[in-house]
């Protein structure tokens, strides 16, 4: 099965939640305004109900009711492809009817450390793991830091993931400094010359200033060993929590500052459409997404391919 195919039966829950709630997409533009105006006020909630947000989907309305479009499905992809776009010229560029280059591709971190964040339980280490397998495929030297010391089985796991994948880990003793172990693995990393350290981090949310302040001293540490890293910080998300998981996302993009999200688990809910508020409202470009749990359900993040598996239509290509 193709990744697109992957991703077009991952989202299939979301694709149910906004067919049953408008069931028209095929409708001409044109009628909904004269004889079915009711079907905007069923988009609006079947929009909500996906967790776009509400202002993201006023936003994606008002494009619906000015677009060029014969068809409500052409007019909402365009109007949803546009709030995924994160860079403001681009997105101008698209309201002007132009199509950016914006082809799924290799993602190329900024520097050679990156922090990964995120609150415990949604798969910020079995992530990594993939992360660590997708960039070795590419030709990477790849290291992970083992900073998740106050959940033994995190360092255990991510131990195990190295031995099958055959990259190093760096661990510290279970309880020990998250710090000193990424500062131990931004050293090595440099001596050694390795292309990518991955820094897994820990997600306890019992105290969040506490955690906060402690994520902040690794990436200061980190700075220490490396000058001028972690270039990037990336957290993953699991898509289950929907708007829960994006207040928390505010957290850390506030206290951390975030490059990058991650969305895991598309497939296990109706609330897809997250990942438009997390684009919209953080800033941030969405670097990958999941679908599944073998390392290949990992993929680059693509607007337009998203929104093309979104709706299970086929795309003519973008000029």
């Amino acid at each position: 099965m193709s990744w697109l195919d992957r991703l077009r039966e991952g989202l299939s829950k979301t694709r149910k939640q906004l067919n049953e709630s408008v069931g028209v997409l095929g409708t001409d533009l044109k009628d909904v305004f004269t004889t079915r105006i009711e079907t905007l006020e069923d988009l609006e909630y079947a929009l909500i109900a996906a967790d776009v947000g509400r202002e993201a989907t006023e936003e994606i309305l008002e494009d619906v009711r000015s677009s060029s479009k014969p068809r409500l499905q052409e007019a909402l992809m365009d109007a949803m492809t546009l709030q995924l776009e994160p860079d403001s010229r681009r997105a101008q560029f698209r309201k002007l009817g132009f199509t950016p280059d914006a082809r799924r591709g290799s993602v190329e971190p900024a520097g050679k450390v990156i922090m990964v964040i995120g609150v415990n339980g949604v798969g910020k280490t079995t992530t990594i793991a993939k992360l660590g397998q997708y960039y070795q495929g590419r030709g990477k030297r790849v290291m992970f830091a083992a900073g998740d010391t106050f959940r033994a089985a995190a360092g255990a796991q991510l131990g195990v993931w190295g031995e099958r994948l055959g990259i190093p880990v760096i661990q510290g003793p279970d309880g020990g400094d998250p710090a000193a172990v990424a500062h131990d693995g931004a050293t090595v990393r440099r001596a050694r010359g390795f292309d990518l350290l991955f820094v897994d981090t820990a997600g306890r949310l019992h105290n969040k200033h506490n955690l906060m302040e402690e994520l902040k001293k690794v990436k200061r540490v980190i700075d220490k060993a490396d000058p001028g890293e972690p270039a990037e910080v990336w957290l993953v998300l699991d898509a289950v929590t929907g708007q829960n998981g994006l207040q928390q996302a505010k957290k850390f993009h506030e206290s951390i500052g975030l490059t990058g999200v991650i969305v895991t688990k598309l497939d296990g809910t109706a609330k897809g459409g997250i990942v438009v508020p997390i684009v919209r409202e953080l800033g941030v470009p969405i670097k990958f997404i999941g679908v599944g749990e073998s390392a290949d359900d990992l993929q680059p993040f693509d607007s337009r391919e998203f929104v093309q598996a979104l709706f299970d239509v086929e795309l003519p290509q973008e000029k």
